[in-house]
């Protein structure tokens, strides 16, 4: 059994704007799909257009978010997890605390009077999504949030750690300051890589968290941008994972293992400089609603099993159940209860 604040998460809350759009739309903000971006000035004008023009759905976001929502649901143990991350004193920032709550989160939201929540457009065309993140007061997170006492018992209380690539851009203090309590107390830290734009623009920040990290999820764009920008020479998803795992450590607790995904290619796990590929249930093109959340879910199945000390195939496996479930719904959503066995 997983116990109470086992699993901590920490990153940006975001209310998902998901509507079915069209080519035509994409062209006009030059939005590519799978991937993920950070709202310029070009797409202030979209996030209306999208609730004007087409079918739009509310729901709770952010990748570390997803992920811990997800964890907890495959635990069914309330209060297993914990997430903090900054909000507005705004309607949407309320919809997004009871919704977290209600699915057993224990949240501490840091709320910021004078930004409203952050919203995320998840564009959807062919159940391939695009994302574009209006950050909005999720930016706002300080560590001084973290350091009060209420907030940093439940970093003290959590034995696994797991924080998205996203929130470098935030707060790099924050997550330094839970990765050196990590390592100094043999806990698990974990991020992932998230998005081409954070290993390109955010390097620095990325390779200072690097050497605590004792899992490195991501996906193979991901891996591969990753390789490029370090001059790896190396599109081999199965060889940059494995470069990744043997990167410097600053504690020698844990080894590093990487974890990459690779869509409806198996699952490429690296550790002790060797490779375990896991195949994927496939799915047929037509069941598939939008891969928004997948692999948030992914994460969130594979840190279930992990915080209950299961062996990694078992992770993995989990990992593609949650995926899968979440790919056939719109969004990060769920059914009432898993049925994972």
């Amino acid at each position: 059994m997983a116990s109470e604040g086992i699993l901590l998460g920490m990153g940006n809350p975001l209310l998902d704007i998901s509507a079915v759009v069209d080519e035509d739309f994409l062209q006009k903000y030059d939005i590519k799909l799978n991937n993920a971006i950070l709202a310029e000035d070009k797409h202030k004008s979209m996030y209306e257009e999208m609730a004007a023009k087409y079918s739009v759905e509310y729901i709770a976001g952010g990748a570390t978010q997803n992920s811990i929502r997800v964890a907890q649901w495959m635990l069914q143990v309330p209060g297993a997890t914990s997430y903090m991350g900054c909000i507005g004193k705004d309607k949407f920032g309320e919809e997004m605390e009871k919704n977290c709550k209600l699915a057993g989160v224990n949240v501490h939201y840091y709320e910021d009077e004078n930004t409203p929540t952050g919203t995320c457009a998840v564009c959807v065309v062919g159940g391939e999504r695009s994302l574009i993140a209006n950050l909005s007061a999720a930016n706002c997170y300080k560590s001084e949030h973290l350091k009060r006492s209420e907030n940093w018992a439940l970093v003290e209380k959590a034995k696994y750690i797991y924080i998205a690539g996203f929130f470098l851009t935030v707060s790099p203090e924050s997550i330094l300051l839970v990765a050196e309590h990590a390592a100094a107390n043999n806990k698990v830290f974990m991020m992932n890589l998230s998005a081409p734009f954070i290993c390109e623009f955010f390097k620095d920040a990325q390779e200072k968290a690097l050497p605590y990290m004792d899992f490195v999820f991501g996906n193979e764009t991901e891996a591969r941008t990753f390789s490029k920008v370090h001059g790896w020479e190396t599109d081999n998803v199965e060889e940059i994972a494995i470069k990744i795992s043997q990167w410097p450590k600053a504690s020698g607790t844990h080894k590093r293992i990487t974890v990459i995904t690779q869509g409806a290619d198996p699952v490429c796990v690296a550790e002790d400089g060797k490779v375990k590929l896991f195949p994927v249930i496939l799915l047929p093109k037509e069941k598939l609603v939008d891969t928004n959340g997948a692999g948030d879910a992914f994460v969130g199945g594979f840190l279930s099993q992990l915080v209950q000390e299961k062996p990694i195939e078992e992770c993995v496996r989990a990992g593609c159940y949650a995926a899968n479930v979440i790919i056939l719904r719109s969004g990060c959503t769920y059914p009432e209860k898993p049925d994972f066995h």
